[in-house]
């Protein structure tokens, strides 16, 4: 079933954001095929997610994915992310501690194979522009914005820094 859905979604795994269904129906297939309980209420999508991969909001019983790990990344990671949340969630309905310290919690999360952790988005990893060399201890330094070589020193032996550029 859950391969049915994947396929049904255009080009592969591109799927478009806005298809709320189409999410329910993945979120809900994972959740029977990893927990073997059904999901019983909203998954949406959160343009609004900037530093993380989705969140379970326990008050209102809500997951929220960020739309732009379907488009950026590979489906695994999508899939990884929902059974995450899920853990939360199913940990939560069950009156359990579903915090990410919590023990229960991460042995839900290698019982199912999710990760603790989704990988960073690579529209947000920061492209480093200049490369900067200690001359005495060869210590590295990236930065995206210029320095000025005359202001400033090492930071660890005080020694003078050059471009490598």
């Amino acid at each position: 079933m859950l391969e049915y859905i994947l396929n049904k979604v255009k080009g592969g795994f591109k799927m478009d954001p806005i298809n709320k269904d189409t999410l329910r129906e993945l979120v809900n297939q994972l959740s029977l095929d990893f927990f073997h309980k059904p999901f019983m209420h909203e998954v949406r999508f959160n343009h609004r997610l900037r530093s993380t991969g989705g969140r379970y909001l326990p008050f209102h019983k809500v997951i929220e994915l960020n739309p732009k790990y379907v488009v950026e990344m590979e489906r695994q990671e999508f899939i990884g992310i929902i059974k995450h949340e899920l853990v939360h969630y199913h940990l939560h309905i069950e009156g359990k501690d579903f915090g990410h310290r919590d023990k229960e919690f991460k042995e839900l999360l290698k019982k199912t194979g999710s990760p603790r952790h989704c990988k960073p988005l690579p529209s947000t990893i920061k492209k480093y522009k200049h490369v900067y060399i200690c001359k005495k201890c060869d210590i590295i330094y990236k930065r995206v914005r210029r320095i000025n070589l005359e202001k400033y020193r090492c930071g660890k032996c005080r020694g003078k820094i050059t471009s490598s550029e």
